[in-house]
């Protein structure tokens, strides 16, 4: 088995979308994959519901945490594999320098949090049934055999899966 690759999955606030990510690929990619959250603005700590869900799929959430995307663009950030944008906000913005280069991709979704009321927590499922079908599909990509050409492309067919929201790519994040 080649070394895991390492995704950091980016939202404005890393408090929900980016947290379910980091979640079921850390979980589904069963040692293939280190992922990681951040956010441009990060809240300072996950979406309460955001817990709640994972952990009613049975997620350990004790280590998961809001954190600036400032994190991994230092000297010091553990070199990132593929980023992939997770909202259209953070699509759109002017990302860090990120070291080595990764493959971005844009993954939107709407963000489960703008829901209120009763419906919320039925936003989050569809928002973490959509991540885990798009977390399947990555899985199912050749990593070790496919080029970057090839991968940027298949990422990109993967982020206008179902449940695609209409926000730019992130090809140069």
């Amino acid at each position: 088995m080649s070394k895991p690759r390492t995704v950091l999955f980016l939202c404005t606030g890393n408090s929900a979308r980016s947290i379910l990510a980091e979640a079921l690929l850390n979980r589904m990619g069963e040692g293939r994959f280190i992922a990681h959250s951040a956010g441009s603005q990060p809240k300072g700590e996950p979406h309460p519901m955001a817990l709640e869900v994972l952990r009613g799929h049975g997620f350990e959430t004790a280590g998961l945490r809001s954190k600036s995307w400032h994190e991994f663009a230092g000297p010091d950030a553990p070199p990132i594999d593929l980023v992939i944008t997770v909202c259209d906000n953070a699509a759109g913005e002017s990302c860090p320098v990120w070291p080595g280069h990764p493959v971005a991709a844009h993954w939107g979704i709407e963000d489960p949090a703008a829901v209120e009321g009763d419906r919320q927590a039925d936003a989050f499922e569809r928002a973490l049934h959509y991540l885990r079908n798009r977390i399947l599909l990555l899985l199912a990509l050749p990593l070790d055999s496919i080029d970057e050409l090839a991968l940027r492309a298949s990422l990109r067919e993967i982020g206008a899966s179902e449940g695609a929201t209409g926000g730019e790519q992130a090809a140069d994040a």
